[in-house]
């Protein structure tokens, strides 16, 4: 039978106590396999069908191990999130009811670093397992607000019952992902909480809007650390003849010389020698500076051709990466949620596609080609050496791997594109896409 999502949102402003019987009841229809006239928001259906599909028992909490302090505190540490909590703080805790509120705040693996709100329903967190160092990610505790905005990358309020695990329906929490603004990289959620009774439907507008100003103090941050290693490296690029650059430690430009800009080389995690291959460069020198590097092309000297092995990794549901291996090394970039998209869609079509598939594939509108070709152009500059364009294309002499999960249902579940969601949706991605075979997504 089919069923209209419920308005969840629309009921509990009016009785909160209703909309969490309702949907206690819609929760039960529908994980019994027999559901009514009313289902779960799409959101929330999503969620559960992933929890199904991944084990979680909705009748009984899991708690994974607890982090020791130390752990917190490393993590805490080596955190962006920690130069954001002033914005946080003032954002929510400043403006929250803080005797029927908390805030939580968590790193891009689910892990609960920091809390900070009302004792009584600290205390009452506690209860379920929502504590510092606790795993809350959705493959562990079930649909919940740390863990399913850190899958679908926007900000979700879960509402008593469509809390996955029955212990948590009396709960209420709205979470929204923080991201770096350099490439779109998960950092961490945060999350506001209490009991059902403190819902309120603006809070989810409300924790969205402060996490997009803790990302605008993030980018910020950024901007002022290349200002300076830029006055650093000025001196320097003055007396080079030649092709060089002065990069971050994470490779994002800070200035060049003899060369057009370049947004972002893709470094190595830790760089152990002075001489490497860069894709976009060639082979090139490497020069501590302070705050970075400086990278000296050496022209004349490019990567030999040869067969090339190129590996898309989807297979985890936060972290996305391509690693390109041929004669001269082996490289990996991690990837933004729209470049995983565009990859993914190019490893399926070998023989390339056009700017106006692409944006179809991508947006449902195939008008939409500025858009893809500012995209492509950023991702060719990291991945230049290995794809061709007019159509758009891995190089055919490459071999491409696309690591997959284990379900195709968990295939980017963040993805509203329409080529990536078709492919989801029938299932047609059980294997690896391997070189030179055509994978059209399914019709």
């Amino acid at each position: 039978m089919a069923h209209s999502p419920m308005n969840v949102a629309g009921l509990a402003a009016g009785d909160a106590a209703r909309a969490a019987r309702v949907l206690d009841e819609v929760r039960d229809a529908t994980l019994s396999g027999q559901p009514g006239p009313l289902g779960p928001r799409p959101v929330i259906g999503e969620s559960w069908g992933r929890m199904l599909r991944d084990g979680v028992d909705p009748d009984h909490d899991f708690r994974a191990g607890l982090l020791d302090r130390d752990e917190i505190e490393r993590r805490r540490r080596e955190s962006p999130l920690r130069h954001v909590l002033p914005v946080l703080r003032e954002g929510l805790l400043s403006v929250a009811d803080i005797t029927r509120h908390i805030m939580v705040v968590a790193d891009a693996e689910g892990r609960v670093l920091w809390r900070e709100g009302s004792r009584p329903v600290l205390h009452r967190a506690d209860g379920f397992g929502f504590e510092l160092g606790a795993d809350w990610g959705e493959n562990v505790v079930g649909t919940n607000g740390i863990g399913t905005p850190a899958v679908v990358r926007r900000p979700v309020q879960v509402f008593a019952a469509e809390h996955f695990v029955r212990t948590h329906a009396t709960w209420t929490c709205t979470g929204a992902p923080i991201t770096d603004p350099r490439d779109g990289r998960l950092i961490g959620v945060v999350d506001v909480s209490g009991p059902w009774e403190t819902m309120h439907p603006s809070t989810l507008a409300w924790v969205g809007s402060v996490a997009k100003l803790a990302e605008a103090r993030l980018r910020e941050r950024h901007l002022a650390a290349l200002d300076r290693l830029r006055s650093v490296a000025a001196p320097v690029l003055a007396r080079i003849t030649g092709r060089a650059l002065a990069v971050d430690r994470d490779g994002w430009t800070a200035a060049v010389t003899g060369m057009p800009h370049l947004d972002r080389v893709a470094l190595p995690a830790a760089p152990a020698a002075d001489r490497i291959w860069l894709p976009s460069l060639g082979l090139c020198s490497l020069e501590p500076l302070t705050g970075g590097w400086l990278i000296r092309a050496s022209d004349g000297l490019r990567a030999p051709g040869g067969a090339t092995r190129i590996e898309l990794d989807v297979s985890r549901p936060r972290r996305w990466s391509v690693t390109v291996a041929d004669g001269t090394g082996t490289w990996t970039h991690e990837l933004s949620p729209r470049h995983t998209e565009l990859l993914y869609l190019l490893a399926l079509h070998r023989t390339g596609r056009s700017a106006a598939a692409l944006a179809a594939d991508m947006f449902g509108d195939q008008a939409r080609t500025v858009t893809v070709r500012a995209e492509m152009s950023r991702v060719r500059r990291y991945l230049g050496a290995v794809l061709e364009h007019r159509p758009y294309r891995f190089r055919e002499t490459a071999e491409v791997r696309v690591l997959l999960p284990d379900d195709p249902g968990d295939l980017l579940p963040y993805s509203t594109a329409p080529g990536v969601v078709r492919a989801r949706v029938a299932g047609s991605t059980t294997g690896p896409v391997d070189a030179g075979c055509s994978h059209p997504l399914p019709e």
